[in-house]
């Protein structure tokens, strides 16, 4: 037998249409970040330097630490080194030490060709001295004479491009901005992540439960707050060595504190809220609650403050190197790279300019991202 209830409800549904389903609330934020375009645009700038600084190093024209003794702070250029105007004399200056007379050098295209002569037989290894040199390889001598005391020096220039320059030690400016950036995202990327970690667990754990268990807990961060950041770096490095985890590890282990003080003043604010109360009037249990009202609601104030620990995170990775604490070369880093370029700003501004443009992107992605990502996971905006 049909039952006519059923029916019923059936067609009532069918003539209103198909059922909606609900949206979760991070299926709501993705949804309204995807409208925001500014931090959709900043997303891309940011994954495209994270790609650049994971591989653009591996497939960069010169390794990060490979020294060009005769491109010593050579500016940057999209026309490739040797100069025209610079091969002749460069030749003859290299030549010139095998002890060997010399005539007038020539360039034809790609080869430079300089008869040279001696009292005695030319010695072959003299081909040594141009192979030496930055500008010139595959040298060898030709049309030597019959008695070996004259022949003609031949050499391949070495075309080298150096679009942002070298630096003070003669080392390709681009790839040391790729592999900067590599440090600098890695540091300011996993320090925020082991801040964001324990802040928002223990700062949601002592607000939401509140009286002398929140006393507790924050007298241990007001005690970790008294401890000065360098000397807290020191005492690892003598018990640890230094090495590049100990840097995320040092800036995560301090910055973490701000992030445990920001979350407790919004747990012990939503802890009062309708919704919470509700839950705990059915029953739900504290892991419940932290996990599923407490946490997600502080993730807006979190979000903001996550963008803004991954460059102060940069920073501090940088006075950490210039105190000698953290990444050591020829390994390098953005911070490294624009302290040496204000060091050489007055005869080579391209070595502080683009490792600060990098930068400076870098900051104005984040803070975009960081404004969307705020937008999108406020509540009160759903």
């Amino acid at each position: 037998m049909t039952d006519h209830s059923t029916i019923a409800a059936r067609d009532v549904l069918t003539e209103a249409g198909p059922m909606i389903a609900g949206r979760s609330l991070w299926q709501d934020a993705w949804r309204r970040l995807r409208k925001n375009r500014a931090a959709v645009a900043s997303a891309i700038v940011l994954l495209f330097l994270a790609l650049a600084g994971i591989f653009g190093p591996l497939i960069a024209p010169h390794p990060y630490d490979r020294i060009y003794p005769q491109y010593v702070r050579t500016p940057a250029s999209l026309e490739a080194y040797p100069k025209a105007e610079r091969i002749i004399p460069a030749f003859e200056s290299v030549v010139s030490r095998a002890r060997v007379e010399t005539g007038s050098a020539e360039v034809e295209g790609s080869t430079v060709r300089m008869p040279i002569s001696s009292s005695e037989a030319l010695d072959p290894r003299i081909v040594r001295y141009v192979d030496r040199s930055d500008l010139f390889e595959n040298a060898r001598i030709e049309e030597l004479s019959a008695d070996g005391r004259s022949g003609v020096m031949v050499a391949d220039v070495h075309r080298l491009r150096f679009l942002f320059g070298t630096d003070s030690n003669g080392r390709d400016l681009l790839s040391r901005i790729l592999i900067g950036i590599r440090v600098s995202l890695a540091i300011g990327v996993l320090a925020s992540a082991m801040a964001l970690l324990f802040g928002v667990s223990y700062g949601a754990i002592a607000g939401y439960l509140g009286g002398r268990v929140d006393g507790v807990m924050m007298r241990i961060v007001d005690i970790l707050y008294s401890l000065p950041f360098i000397f807290f770096v020191i005492l690892l490095v003598v018990f640890f060595g230094r090495n590049f985890i100990l840097i995320f590890i040092a800036i995560g282990a301090t910055e973490w504190l701000d992030m445990a003080r920001i979350v407790r003043g919004q747990a012990l604010m939503l802890k009062r809220q309708e919704f919470v109360q509700a839950a705990e009037a059915l029953g739900v249990d504290n892991s419940g609650i932290l996990r599923r009202h407490i946490i997600p609601n502080t993730l807006g104030p979190v979000v903001v403050f996550v963008t803004l620990l991954v460059p102060k995170a940069i920073l501090l990775e940088s006075l950490l190197s210039f105190l000698g604490l953290g990444v050591q070369e020829p390994l390098t880093s953005l911070g490294l790279l624009i302290s040496d370029g204000a060091a050489n700003i007055q005869g080579a501004t391209w070595l502080l300019i683009y490792p600060a443009i990098a930068l400076t992107v870098i900051l104005f992605a984040l803070n975009f991202l960081g404004d969307g990502l705020r937008d999108a996971l406020d509540p009160k905006d759903r």
